[in-house]
């Protein structure tokens, strides 16, 4: 929608930004959905992913949500999705959105069994604020009951970075 909407196109680098919260990354809306980007952020060292995006449909932001909750599991980040929610009548393609923010974590012992540190009301306008704690990540990296980054079979598959940094 972006690319025929608002002729916008892809960016050609996967990087992660240093910051005084941590190493970041930073993946807008859709690209949340393929697995293989954040990946490649979590092997250069990003702690926290986040997502701004904006849905139309409940349906769309149900694949955003699913996809960044995952995202945390798979990569033992902390994901922040911050979508739009209302309406913008008279800015094209921006009729009406539907959003839910929230801060996915790891589903280890030492964070919320259900892997969700906070989320928004659903479809509301609001600041959504959490605390995390990058220690645990490293915590969880090395003495974590799964190990997703260190169980990895890389005997047997690899991702490669062909982006420009």
């Amino acid at each position: 929608a972006e690319k025929s909407g608002w002729g916008m196109v892809g960016g050609d680098s996967i990087v992660t930004y240093d910051t005084d919260c941590g190493r970041i990354g930073i993946l807008i809306c859709y690209d949340v959905e393929f697995p293989e980007l954040p990946r490649l952020l979590a092997e250069q060292g990003m702690q926290i992913l986040f997502v701004p995006f904006m849905t139309d449909t409940q349906n769309g932001y149900t694949r955003v949500r699913s996809c960044a909750q995952a995202r945390a599991i798979e990569n033992e980040c902390y994901v922040a999705i911050a979508g739009s929610v209302g309406n913008l009548p008279k800015v094209h393609n921006m009729d009406i959105q539907y959003a839910q923010s929230a801060v996915f974590t790891p589903s280890d012992f030492s964070f919320p069994s259900n892997g969700i540190k906070a989320e928004a009301t659903p479809n509301a306008e609001m600041t959504l604020i959490a605390d995390v704690d990058v220690d645990l990540l490293k915590e969880l990296h090395n003495f974590g009951a799964v190990r997703n980054l260190k169980d990895r079979r890389l005997d047997i598959y690899k991702i490669l970075n062909k982006s420009k940094k």
